[in-house]
C-alpha cells in the first residue's frame, strides 16, 4: 500500500509540475518577447526618423553612397545593444532613374535573412513591418541558430527615390535567460516532487506502520500465540487502534481458552462415558446372548424381541468402540502402526470382508489392480477400516448398480478410488459428508445400523498417515471417494495417481469373474487370487 501511494503522489505530482512548468514557461516566453518587441520596434521607429532627418537636412551636393555608408555605421549600435542594419534599394524600383547606390548592411551575410514577403510588406509604404528570423551564429558560423527579429520601413532621400531600411535584433540573450529559466524550473521542479515523495513516504509509513504491526501479531495470534499483543504509543488514532486491537486479542484469548476447556471437558467426558458403559454392556451383553440361545422356546413376540436385543447390542459396541477411537484421536493419543505393506492386500482383504453385504444389496464389484507392487509404509489395520468404510458406505448407497475400486500408484503416493452409480450426492453434502454423524437426507434410515462415525474416523485415519481422503458426487451421477496415502513417511504430498472427479461416461473396463459376485455364503467365495487385474 505505501509504494502504491508513494507511486501515486510521485506520478500525479510529475504530471502536474511538467504540466504547471510548461504552462508558465510558455507564458514567461511569450510575455518576454512581446515585451522586447515592443522596444525593438519603439527603437526601430526612433532610428527609423533620426535618419529620415540626416537625409531631409543633408545638402544636394552631398554624395548619397558615402552618407548612406556612414549612417548605417551610426545605426548599429542602438539603444538596447548591437545591432545589424541593411539598406536597400526597392525591389521594383525604375532602372536608369536617379542617382545608382550600391545597397549597404552591416553585415553582408545576413542579407538573405530579409525575406521577399517582408520586402513585399514594407514596400507598400505602411509603416514598421517586422518578421522573426533565425540568426545563424556560432563558431565556425551557422553552428547554431540564435532567435532574432527584423524589422522594415522605407525612408525618402531627396531628389532621388525611396529606399528601404532593415534593422536585425538578435535575441540570444533573452533565449539565454528563458533557458536559465526553464532549467531553473525543472530543477525547482524535480526538487519539488522529490521533497513531495518523501513527504508522502514519511506520512503513509506513519500510517502503514502501525497496520503492518497488527498483521504481524495477527499472524502470530493465529498461528496459536495468544500473548501476542501490539505496542501501545501515545494517544492519537493509531494508539487507539493498537488498545482496540489488544481488546481483541485479549477477548478472543479468553473465548479460545474457554472453549479448549470446554472441548477437553467434553473429549474427556465420552471418553470417561464410553469406558464406564463397557462393563454394564458387558454384563447386558452376556444377559442377551441368554436370551438369544434361548429364543427358540420362547413365543413370537418374545423370540423377535431377543433377536432386535441382540441386534442393537452389537450395534450398541460397534458404537462404543468408534466413540473410544474419536476420542483417541481428539486427545492425540492415536498411535500409527507403519509397516511396509502391499496395498492391493489391504484393497483384497476390504473387498473380501464386503462381498456378503454386496450380494444382500445385489451389487457387482468390479476391482482394477496394477500389476506392480504397491508398497507403501502403512497400518494395515488402520488403512483396511478406511477401505472397508468406503466399500459399506458405497454398496449401500449404490442401490443395487456396480461399485468400482481402482488402484494406482507412482513414486510418490498410492490411491484407491472406490466409485458407485448410485443416489450420488451434491457438492455441499460432499463437503460435509465426513462430519461426525452427519446425513445428507436425514429422512434416509441406515439400513446397516451404522454409527455415523465410519467416515469421520476413516478422515483422521487418512490424516494419521499423512494422506488425503476426499469426496466426489453429483445427484443421479453417484459418488467417487478417493483415498492417497504417500509411499514413505514424510513424503508431502503434491498429487494424485487417480483423479477424484470420474469422466462423464466411465464405464468399468474389467472386473472380477461372473463366480465372484457377492454371495450370502462365505464358504462359495472364490480365493482373491482369481481377480482379475489390468
Amino acid at each position: 500500500m505505501q509504494v502504491r501511494v508513494i507511486t501515486s503522489t510521485l506520478v500525479i505530482g510529475l504530471l502536474t509540475v511538467l504540466v504547471l512548468g510548461g504552462y508558465l514557461s510558455n507564458r514567461i516566453r511569450d510575455g518576454n518577447f512581446n515585451q522586447r518587441l515592443e522596444e525593438i520596434l519603439d527603437e526601430s521607429a526612433r532610428s527609423t526618423r533620426q535618419a529620415q532627418d540626416r537625409f531631409d537636412a543633408a545638402p544636394a551636393n552631398t554624395q548619397l553612397q558615402e552618407l548612406f555608408v556612414d549612417l548605417v555605421q551610426a545605426l548599429q549600435v542602438g539603444g538596447t545593444g548591437q545591432r545589424d542594419v541593411f539598406i536597400q534599394r526597392p525591389a521594383e524600383s525604375p532602372t536608369g532613374e536617379g542617382v545608382f547606390i550600391i545597397p549597404v548592411q552591416s553585415d553582408e551575410r545576413l542579407v538573405p535573412l530579409i525575406s521577399d514577403e517582408l520586402r513585399a510588406s514594407v514596400a507598400e509604404g505602411k509603416g514598421q513591418r517586422w518578421q522573426s528570423v533565425a540568426i545563424p551564429a556560432g563558431n565556425p558560423v551557422g553552428s547554431r541558430l540564435d532567435p532574432g527579429v527584423m524589422v522594415g520601413s522605407t525612408v525618402g532621400v531627396a531628389g532621388t527615390e525611396t529606399y528601404e531600411l532593415y534593422y536585425l535584433y538578435s535575441l540570444a540573450a533573452e533565449q539565454e535567460s528563458l533557458v536559465l529559466l526553464q532549467r531553473t524550473l525543472g530543477i525547482g521542479a524535480f526538487a519539488l516532487v522529490g521533497l513531495l515523495g518523501g513527504m508522502t513516504w514519511l506520512v503513509t509509513r506513519q500510517t502503514v506502520l502501525p497496520v503492518r504491526t497488527a498483521a504481524r501479531v495477527a499472524e502470530r495470534l493465529a498461528d496459536g500465540h495468544l500473548t501476542e499483543r501490539m505496542t501501545v504509543r501515545g494517544e492519537d488514532e493509531m494508539a487507539t487502534l493498537a488498545r482496540s486491537f489488544n481488546e481483541m486479542a485479549e477477548s478472543l484469548q479468553v473465548q479460545i481458552q474457554r472453549m479448549e476447556e470446554l472441548s477437553t471437558l467434553q473429549r474427556r467426558f465420552v471418553s470417561d462415558v464410553s469406558h464406564e458403559l463397557r462393563t454394564p454392556l458387558t454384563t447386558i451383553r452376556m444377559a442377551g446372548e441368554v436370551l438369544h440361545g434361548a429364543r427358540d422356546s420362547f413365543e413370537p413376540a418374545i423370540k423377535r424381541s431377543a433377536e432386535l436385543l441382540t441386534m442393537q447390542l452389537d450395534r450398541f459396541e460397534d458404537l462404543l468402540a468408534d466413540l473410544l477411537e474419536i476420542s483417541r484421536f481428539d486427545a492425540g493419543a492415536a498411535m500409527l502402526d507403519a509397516e511396509g505393506q502391499d496395498v492391493r492386500d489391504v484393497v483384497a482383504a476390504a473387498v473380501e470382508q464386503a462381498m456378503p453385504l454386496a450380494a444382500n444389496k445385489g451389487s457387482w464389484v468390479h476391482v482394477t489392480l496394477p500389476e506392480a507392487r504397491c508398497t507403501a509404509d502403512i497400518d494395515p489395520r488402520r488403512v483396511e477400516r478406511i477401505l472397508r468404510n468406503l466399500l459399506v458406505n458405497a454398496i449401500e448407497h449404490a442401490e443395487g448398480s456396480s461399485v468400482e475400486v481402482t488402484v494406482a500408484a507412482d513414486q510418490r503416493a498410492v490411491a484407491v478410488t472406490v466409485r458407485d452409480r448410485g443416489v450420488g450426492m451434491t457438492q455441499q453434502e460432499a463437503e460435509h459428508v465426513f462430519d461426525r454423524f452427519w446425513r445428507a437426507d436425514p429422512a434416509r434410515a441406515r439400513t446397516l445400523g451404522g454409527t455415523g462415525l465410519g467416515l469421520a474416523i476413516s478422515l483422521e485415519d487418512a490424516r494419521l498417515h499423512g494422506g488425503w481422503l476426499q469426496a466426489w458426487g453429483r445427484p443421479g451421477r453417484g459418488a467417487c471417494f478417493r483415498l492417497t496415502l504417500p509411499r514413505r513417511a514424510g513424503i508431502q504430498l503434491a498429487g494424485s495417481p487417480l483423479p477424484l472427479v470420474p469422466p462423464p461416461d466411465a464405464q468399468p473396463e474389467i472386473g472380477v469373474d461372473p463366480a465372484y459376485r457377492s454371495t450370502s455364503d462365505p464358504a462359495a467365495l472364490p480365493d482373491l487370487d482369481h481377480l482379475e487385474t489390468r
